[in-house]
């Protein structure tokens, strides 16, 4: 500013004036300061300015590096915190990067509120970061938690996949599970009560998986081995899903031909051409929305109660389902 404050022949205080848009110089002062300040390539300091007014305006996003479903989530919530005046800063938890080091990564950077996308940690250890700064818990239930969450409702996402199967035609349908977590376990109960519901319980089979397109192809290859083959296979996620696809076609098995396969997320590879997965979205624009929302709330307008926002989720088919043979 002293460069373009000598350049103008005025004072700081008044380029300081005109670049705030602020009542006081002339409109002449304000062409000239505003073309020496282009000339000069002044580019305001954001990280000065947000200190000297003790905000940050940073809403911190903890966020899996190979989930493609929170990359979606990041883009959308970019969006959602732009148009309230707020940016965001990532910190990436990764096989090497545990959450603890993610969350301290975002607090480090001044976060005046943390959104934690699918986070594993325990409810105590959660709630016991609220003393630090607000947190945004998305995609996960935390039952009594003194939290604000946005979610779907897993459970009844993988039974309206199963019913979409039943309707089909499909008895035999077995589910490659998620693992470890609140929301591998909601999603299996899932499952298990809708195949339950259909009075398909000697049908019901839970495979081992995770989250990754090698469990899907660990799953795939199972079935394969065993020789009598399900006509459908509901996945965790997408990604597990894709690995099912993958290992099945590869081994000759037409899909869904012969078997049918369904994911979850709605992420972007399952909408490429190549797989055009039959999938339940989670909506993440309006997730993001609603945990933007929930964030602001917190330290614009000083709100206090917690909230939980349940989303319902939506079957998307596509051409990885149809009737059985």
């Amino acid at each position: 500013m002293e460069d373009v404050a000598a350049r103008v022949g005025v004072s700081p205080a008044s380029v300081s004036l005109v670049l705030r848009g602020a009542p006081g110089p002339s409109q002449r002062t304000r062409d000239r300061v505003l073309k020496a300040a282009a000339d000069l390539g002044y580019q305001v300091d954001r990280t000065a300015s947000l200190l000297a007014s003790r905000r940050s305006r940073l809403l911190g996003v903890m966020v899996d590096i190979h989930s493609p479903f929170h990359a979606e989530l990041v883009e959308h919530l970019h969006i959602a915190a732009a148009a309230v005046g707020y940016d965001l800063v990532l910190s990436t938890q990764t096989r090497n990067r545990d959450e603890h080091t993610a969350i301290e990564t975002l607090l480090a950077f001044r976060s005046e509120a943390l959104v934690l996308l699918g986070p594993a940690a325990p409810a105590e250890t959660l709630t016991a970061l609220q003393r630090k700064a607000p947190v945004v818990v998305i995609g996960r239930r935390i039952p009594d938690a003194d939290l604000d969450i946005v979610r779907t409702s897993d459970g009844d996402g993988v039974g309206r996949t199963v019913d979409h199967l039943v309707s089909l035609g499909h008895r035999s349908i077995a589910y490659v599970d998620g693992g470890k977590g609140v929301i591998a376990t909601d999603r299996r109960r899932g499952y298990r009560t809708t195949m339950r519901r259909h009075g398909l319980d000697e049908h019901i089979r839970v495979l081992r998986g995770d989250h990754t397109e090698q469990a899907g192809e660990r799953a795939a290859r199972r079935l394969l081995d065993d020789g009598e083959l399900p006509t459908a296979v509901v996945a965790f996620n997408d990604q597990c899903a894709i690995g099912i696809l993958t290992a099945l076609r590869g081994a000759g098995v037409a899909v869904p031909g012969e078997v049918s396969v369904a994911g979850y997320d709605d992420d972007t590879l399952s909408r490429l051409s190549c797989f055009s997965l039959t999938t339940v979205s989670q909506s993440a624009e309006e997730q993001a929305s609603h945990a933007v929302a929930a964030a602001v709330e917190r330290l614009d307008e000083g709100r206090t109660v917690s909230r939980e926002v349940v989303l319902a989720p939506r079957l998307v088919v596509r051409d990885t389902t149809a009737a059985p043979r």
